[in-house]
């Protein structure tokens, strides 16, 4: 899957979680795609994040970061 439609799909997910809040999103966002994306998704976004995450919005990649750590 190309990084641009991860990109997307991170973020259409953050999205959903933008009413709740930083402190209720990030976790949120985190644990949905710990959750539901494979691990070839996963990895290619963490790859991704590492190169600058470019284009991620702010909760998304506070959410990537706290996947990275785990």
């Amino acid at each position: 899957m190309s990084p641009d439609r991860l990109i997307y799909m991170a973020n259409q997910i953050g999205k959903f979680f933008q009413s709740q809040g930083h402190d209720k999103a990030v976790p949120g966002i985190a644990e949905h795609i710990r959750k539901f994306w494979d691990p070839r998704m996963r990895s290619a976004i963490l790859a991704h994040l590492d190169q600058g995450g470019a284009g991620l919005d702010a909760n998304v990649r506070d959410a990537i970061t706290t996947l990275k750590q785990t």
